[in-house]
């Protein structure tokens, strides 16, 4: 069975990419692992404050992810893996496939304008030569007729 990785955040250009990743699993008889980044906190002084600040990013990481599987099960499709870590998202997303050495292919979104984000930078540049699957990029443009036609 095929695994479909998808890095989960606000983006338009994630959720091209989430829809592209679920077409292609529901057409291959695959799945999804969806991801979601929970950048690491400043240090802060106040212990508290900075415990606080990293619980409330964790909990709109979890929301967003959850959001995300929710829909996808309202659309028929399988109930997705999910993950939130903390953490720099290069080293992240690179320790996620480590560990899950079933991923067939890291799904990413490319943005509509302007360069490719850091993932799809890395991803697709010097990080390529330590891949352990093929990188989808999906460009940020397409709607749902040109998804469900490439997918």
């Amino acid at each position: 069975m095929r695994i479909y990785l998808v890095i989960v955040d606000e983006s338009d250009e994630a959720l091209v990419a989430l829809q592209f990743a679920a077409r292609r699993a529901a057409k291959t008889g695959g799945a999804l692992h969806l991801l979601a980044l929970v950048p690491p906190q400043p240090f802060n002084a106040f212990a508290g404050v900075q415990a606080t600040i990293e619980e409330e990013a964790r909990a709109r990481a979890e929301t967003l992810v959850t959001a995300a599987a929710g829909n996808l099960l309202s659309q028929g499709a399988k109930m997705p893996v999910i993950s939130v870590r903390v953490g720099e998202d290069i080293k992240v997303v690179r320790k996620y496939l480590e560990e899950h050495p079933e991923v067939s292919a890291l799904v990413l979104g490319a943005a509509n304008e302007g360069g490719p984000g850091p993932l799809v930078a890395h991803f697709t540049g010097a990080g390529m030569a330590h891949m352990t699957c093929p990188v989808f990029v999906v460009p940020g443009g397409l709607d749902a007729d040109a998804i469900e036609r490439l997918s």
